[in-house]
């Protein structure tokens, strides 16, 4: 491994109880001094955001680096604290969001038209406006058919492809109910997928090795962002795939093949072929492949899945405080969601443990001489996302990686 990570500090967990307690009880709810810290940091946080954002680029309508994401982060502001204020914040911001829309064949939760129109449906909905949610609603899903066709080369992948448009739809049914929106209209995107995944395999000659394969700019990534564990991460959710032997038949064989790109370190390479071990990062390497493996386990029961997936904890902890900053995409708030999966799947206190620890790191935000992001208050890249993760650590069965976890 390089040495794109700073050194952890901080003790690993020792079994003691001890060594917990300050932190969380047995049932893993956070101290109330602990809890207590963070509430204050995060409004610190969010004052010196709100104050850079007067800085940021106003046509970014973005989840990942624009308005739509600090829109994404009020809305979970307000579900947690229950402010009516960060709803309006939420609605100032996703309305600045509306108006700068790509109109491009940008279709996707974080890097499109998907995600602001998505936000926003959330936002009116909480706010009654019934009207304007259902409009924006329905210009969602005015793009569902071209992302079935696969319309302008649309790849496969979650940034900018059909999984990072499937996931607008799974945002709505998160934040206004299951069957808000039909599952037919996931499986026909998933399905699609699937279509697409094997005309490349066959297309590569490597159905035998991988019944799946899936490009962005010509290259097979690994990752969550643009690869293969992004999306097989999504076609093992229970039901988006309609043929469950598909999952089967298809999804698991190309998850071992992930499986054995694995690096002796636990890590995963950014893409097939790239031997260099070097990315722990969300977008590329074992914080992003593990949801992929926590959910194969989910659904195939095979130890080997659990127990690669509690080595790419391992690796998390060694090299997971990236020099890059504390952002979500490619920074320690990205890499704690990890341990806060591996909780949530083994209610083994030593992953929480680590998830406040990093906690700890990213309350010192700004002290550790890192880089600073291009967007250093969005969501993807800078303090937004930082402040998003430490809101969700406090309540961890509930945490989930923004825009991207199920």
């Amino acid at each position: 491994m390089d040495t794109r990570a700073l050194k952890n500090p901080y003790h690993d967990y020792d079994g003691n109880p001890a060594s917990t307690q300050a932190l969380f009880d047995s049932q893993g709810k956070l101290s109330p001094e602990f809890a207590q810290r963070i509430s204050s940091k995060v409004s610190e946080l969010l004052a010196v955001m709100e104050n850079g954002l007067k800085s940021a680029d106003p046509r970014d309508c973005t989840s990942y680096t624009g308005w739509a994401g600090i829109a994404v982060l009020y809305l979970h502001l307000h579900s947690t604290f229950g402010e009516p204020s960060f709803l309006h914040r939420a609605l100032e911001h996703v309305s600045h969001s509306l108006k700068c829309l790509t109109r491009r064949h940008d279709v996707t939760f974080l890097c499109g038209d998907a995600g602001p129109l998505a936000v926003a449906a959330v936002v009116f909905y909480r706010l009654q406006r019934v009207q304007e949610s259902d409009d924006c609603l329905n210009r969602l899903l005015q793009l569902h058919p071209n992302v079935v066709r696969g319309s302008g080369g649309l790849p496969d992948e979650m940034l900018y492809g059909r999984m990072g448009y499937l996931y607008s739809l799974v945002f709505i049914n998160q934040q206004m109910g299951q069957g808000k929106i039909p599952l037919q209209y996931i499986q026909q995107i998933s399905e699609a997928v699937l279509a697409s995944g094997e005309n490349l395999s066959k297309r590569l000659r490597v159905q035998n090795q991988s019944p799946l394969m899936y490009e962005w700019y010509q290259e097979h990534y690994v990752g969550a962002a643009h690869g293969l564990a992004g999306i097989y991460y999504f076609l093992m959710q229970p039901g988006f795939v309609h043929a469950e032997d598909l999952v089967h038949m298809l999804v698991r064989p190309s998850v071992d093949h992930v499986c054995r790109l694995k690096f002796p370190s636990g890590n995963y390479p950014p893409c097939i072929g790239d031997d260099r071990d070097l990315l722990v990062h969300w977008c590329h390497g074992s914080p992003g492949v593990i949801y992929m493996l926590l959910q194969a386990h989910k659904v195939f029961g095979e130890a080997q899945y659990l127990y690669d997936a509690l080595q790419c904890g391992e690796v998390i902890w060694h090299y997971g405080l990236l020099k890059k900053g504390y952002g979500l995409c490619h920074g320690a708030a990205g890499n704690a969601y990890a341990f806060l999966a591996l909780y949530r799947h083994t209610q083994d206190p030593k992953h929480l443990y680590r998830a406040c620890m990093f906690a700890d790191w990213c309350m010192n935000y700004g002290r550790h001489g890192c880089r600073t992001p291009d967007t250093p208050y969005s969501l993807f890249e800078g303090m937004a996302g930082t402040i998003y993760f430490l809101v969700d650590l406090l309540q961890p069965m509930k945490a989930r990686f923004p825009a991207f976890e199920v």
